[in-house]
């Protein structure tokens, strides 16, 4: 079973930043893709960002230019690194991976004032 691990949510100040972590279970290299979700309240769970085993990113038009996915082999575990945040960005954040299927973390909160 994938365990994953979100830590690094807060309350930030518009045009802060975070980083966000995801500490899994395994080998991130055995993933095929790791992903980035964030929930508002009251709304659909939405994708933010994806990286691909190989290393391709993509992002959602709303936080491109702000917010980067990395990963780090060595700690199994990847970073979600959120700049000039919007109140609009106040969400919980939940990383998920694609092993044999979609798993989840428990989601961390992300909260920013305006």
């Amino acid at each position: 079973q994938v365990q994953l691990v979100e830590s690094g949510g807060g309350l930030v100040q518009a045009g802060g930043s975070l980083r966000l972590s995801c500490a899994a279970s395994r080998s991130i290299l055995s993933y095929s893709a790791m992903y980035w979700y964030r929930q508002i309240l009251g709304k659909q769970r939405e994708l933010v960002a994806s990286i691909t085993s190989g290393g391709s990113t993509n992002y959602a038009d709303s936080v491109k230019g702000r917010f980067t996915i990395s990963g780090d082999n060595a700690k199994n575990t990847v970073y979600l690194q959120m700049n000039s945040l919007k109140p609009e960005d106040t969400a919980v954040y939940y990383c998920a991976a694609l092993y044999r299927d979609l798993s989840w973390g428990q989601g961390t909160q992300v909260t920013v004032s305006s």
